[in-house]
């Protein structure tokens, strides 16, 4: 038989132990006349003692976040009968990861082929007169999107603009003396701190969840443009687009990906800061596009040996291991081995720095450049060029915006295709349907003028379009011959 532990001896070993962290000299207690008083710990700053109570907030804020429902094309093939969360995801419209309204998670292989499907997102008012922020990916190839608000209202939305490098979209409804959200500082922001999300998860309106920020400045693979707020908020499909609140009820980040093994949510979430993507709402809010200056340079991290070889104090700064030709930075006789340390005073701390601050800029934007070389710093003056991937993304929901009435996706010449083709610009079709494709244009035809006026640019052409109506003709190049296409939009 096994004998009890004794209560005395356990308790004894208790009071030594809190004896010991509370930093007390037992021998003190024992009557010494030598005793000599423990060194204080450092007192921690004073925390909650309670969780913070949301409601309040909850309450405020609830009436500017929307339930965001499409109908879009989407790649791969529908979640099947045989899926066990079909029929569940079905009830409420809303698809299995990698459908409508998913969170993106890095590293999830697509399918072939396009097929019709209806999911649904959340997002957020930021004007009073109908602008709401959600994410790219929630709108993206929608042939109809609606919104609906917390009192029930719901409006057909137009697609103002996608901005897939951040997965930001910008959409217009017709109202006006709307609730709105208040814009968060996400620097402010600290590692540790509360927020929480609303969005619609599995189509549930309005759901509330709450978490920490985990981490800041997180680079996913293959993301340059935005660095990511890391938390713990759950976040699963249907939440993509919705706000990230901090407890001041101001939003720091716009939800739009988790990393996940199994499509369900698994602690990790991550959130485009809410500084980024009001930039973006600008630029896709004045021209329809987001134009990012493009330097022209391939760079590289420094470590500690790098850094030593080049006669740096710190690995800091992005090292250049390639200019390419006929570049702003070939222009400005950048060099391989530079390193540029800051871009106009701000600094540049690491690699992945520099194409999130020369992407915020402007092509033509003249910029000052703070780089090492041979062992000694210099400044350097350069202008920004423009990024040779902008699309003319007009299809789906587009079809309610200046280029989606259109039907079609395009992309400004490069500068050796206008130099092979002898045109000043042009707009490269990569996909057509609707009015572009009854009108007879096809892929690879270059669009060079509407109604006779040159079109150089993705917003020059945007504005064109507003302007011609129903009925316009377009100057094509195909192949070595040139001809015009009637279009009737209606």
């Amino acid at each position: 038989m096994k004998r009890p532990i004794p209560r005395l001896k356990t308790l004894a070993g208790t009071a030594l132990a809190l004896a010991l962290a509370a930093g007390l000299n037992l021998s003190a207690g024992l009557g010494s006349a030598h005793a000599v008083a423990a060194a204080p710990v450092a007192a921690l700053p004073a925390t909650r003692q309670t969780l913070p109570d949301f409601a309040e907030l909850v309450t405020r804020v609830g009436p500017a976040v929307v339930n965001i429902s499409v109908v879009q094309q989407v790649s791969g093939p529908m979640a099947g009968a045989d899926d066990p969360f079909y029929d569940f995801l079905r009830r409420f419209g809303v698809p299995i990861p990698g459908m409508p309204g998913s969170p993106e998670m890095p590293g999830m292989p697509g399918h072939g082929g396009r097929q019709i499907a209806r999911g649904v997102g959340s997002g957020f008012i930021v004007s009073a007169d109908g602008y709401v922020l959600t994410n790219a990916h929630v709108v993206d190839d929608a042939t109809e999107v609606t919104v609906r608000l917390t009192d029930k209202r719901e409006f057909k939305a137009k697609v103002e603009g996608v901005d897939k490098r951040t997965d930001v979209a910008l959409l217009k409804i017709d109202a006006k003396g709307l609730p709105t959200v208040r814009i968060g500082d996400p620097e402010a922001t600290r590692v540790g701190e509360w927020v929480v999300a609303v969005g619609s998860p599995f189509g549930f309106d309005n759901t509330v969840t709450a978490g920490i920020i985990s981490a800041k400045a997180r680079r996913l693979p293959d993301e340059t443009y935005v660095p990511f707020l890391q938390t713990d908020v759950a976040i699963n499909p249907g939440n993509s687009g919705g706000p990230l609140f901090n407890l001041d009820g101001e939003v720091v980040g716009i939800n739009s990906q988790i990393y996940s093994r199994s499509g369900g949510f698994m602690g990790i979430s991550f959130a485009i800061p809410i500084d980024v993507a009001m930039k973006v709402k600008e630029q896709l809010q004045a021209y329809g596009v987001v134009q990012r200056g493009r330097l022209g340079v391939v760079i590289q991290g420094l470590d500690k040996e790098l850094a030593d070889s080049f006669g740096l104090d710190t690995p800091k700064g992005a090292l250049i291991s390639r200019v390419e030709p006929d570049s702003g930075a070939a222009k400005a006789k950048l060099q391989a081995g530079d390193v540029i340390l800051g871009v106009n005073g701000n600094p540049v701390e690491d690699s992945a720095d520099l194409p999130r601050i020369i992407g915020e800029m402007r092509p033509g934007t003249e910029i000052t450049l703070e780089i090492w070389r041979d062992r000694k710093q210099r400044i350097i003056k350069a202008t920004l060029g423009g990024q040779d991937n902008e699309r003319l993304q007009a299809r789906g929901a587009g079809q309610q915006s200046a280029g989606g009435k259109l039907g079609l996706s395009a992309r400004p010449l490069t500068s050796a295709e206008t130099e092979r083709l002898g045109v000043p610009g042009g707009l490269v079709v990569e996909d057509v349907d609707g009015p572009a494709q009854r009108a007879g244009l096809q892929k690879g035809d270059v669009i060079l003028a509407l109604n006779n006026t040159p079109v150089t640019d993705v917003a020059g052409f945007r504005k064109l379009l507003e302007a011609a109506g129903n009925r316009f003709a377009l100057l094509v190049q195909r192949g070595e011959g040139r001809i015009y296409l009637a279009v009737r939009l209606k």
